[in-house]
């Protein structure tokens, strides 16, 4: 399930079938780093078994993932190795290595170093909704939806995309919300958010497991603490933040989500069922949502 979203336009001219980014993704599937790489991007099979199929569709919806690998040295670890080779070099010659021969020592004790670090990896869903044009990477932050989509985009020939954005900021719909003390049709705000002073101060006030609707939270907005970040709920379905840069965090699917639905008989069952809840609830959530937004800003 995602549990953040970052939404984002498809802009193909050419609609893209499962076939062809499938036969796009195949040919950049996941590596584990070599012995010298930091990092590693790569694809893997969504529904984890090997040797699976990259895109899944269900029910119309495309489902894929970008698996991450990396590895890292300790920077005290890497200091120190330097420090020995310059103590070294200063032991052996009698002068002290410049900052270009330092660069190029740090470089090659980290190379030695790599082939015994330990590597992390980390997995990040991705999902197409063909029919509305919409693609959601499972990131929570924009740095990290960039680096998927341009993993996705240099795989995909043809694939072109751009962020989602709407008529209205999300800050000034969210500041709306708070003065107001009123969602908009379909959603309710619920008691979390963060405001933050736009001023050089940066001055920040949370709230959290706490009450909007009180002059408190109006004066600070009104003192010029716009908000960044707003709890709510969605249609009494799911929970999530709102951030000022329209992304979607801590992502909940409520209980009633799964009343009435029948128990997966095995894994794939389960991934179907899981998939299709969450391509069904967001998918409507987020047409509710841009309309909450004043609609979307054309391109």
């Amino acid at each position: 399930m995602i549990k953040n979203a970052i939404l984002y336009r498809l802009s193909s001219l050419t609609p893209l079938s499962a076939e062809v980014i499938e036969a796009g993704l195949q040919a950049h599937a996941f590596e584990p780093c070599g012995p010298t790489q930091e990092k590693s991007h790569g694809f893997v099979p969504p529904r984890g078994q090997a040797h699976g199929a990259l895109v899944e569709l269900v029910g119309g919806q495309m489902v894929m993932k970008l698996m991450t690998e990396s590895k890292s040295v300790p920077a005290p670890v890497l200091g120190r190795l330097v420090d020995e080779k310059v103590v070294q070099i200063l032991q052996s010659t009698g002068r002290k290595p410049g900052k270009k021969e330092t660069r190029d020592l740090k470089d090659d004790a980290r190379n030695a170093l790599l082939p015994t670090a330990f590597p992390s990896q980390a997995a990040t869903l991705i999902w197409i909704d063909p029919a509305a044009g919409l693609l959601v990477v499972g990131a929570s932050g924009q740095h990290k939806a960039d680096d998927v989509v341009t993993c996705l985009v240099r795989a995909v020939e043809g694939l072109a995309v751009r962020l989602l954005n709407t008529q209205v900021s999300p800050t000034a719909a969210m500041v709306d919300w708070l003065m107001s003390q009123e969602a908009p049709p379909g959603f309710s705000v619920d008691r979390a958010c963060e405001l933050r002073a736009a001023d050089e101060s940066k001055a920040v006030v949370r709230y959290g497991n706490h009450r909007l609707d009180t002059d408190e939270v109006k004066h600070h907005i009104e003192g010029g603490k716009m908000p960044t970040e707003l709890a709510m709920t969605w249609s009494d379905r799911v929970s999530f933040v709102l951030t000022d840069g329209l992304q979607l965090k801590r992502i909940a699917f409520l209980e009633m989500v799964f009343e009435g639905s029948s128990k997966a008989d095995s894994a794939a069952d389960g991934f179907d069922a899981d998939v299709a809840i969450m391509t069904g609830e967001l998918g409507k959530l987020i047409v509710d949502l841009v309309s909450a937004l004043g609609g979307e800003m054309s391109a």
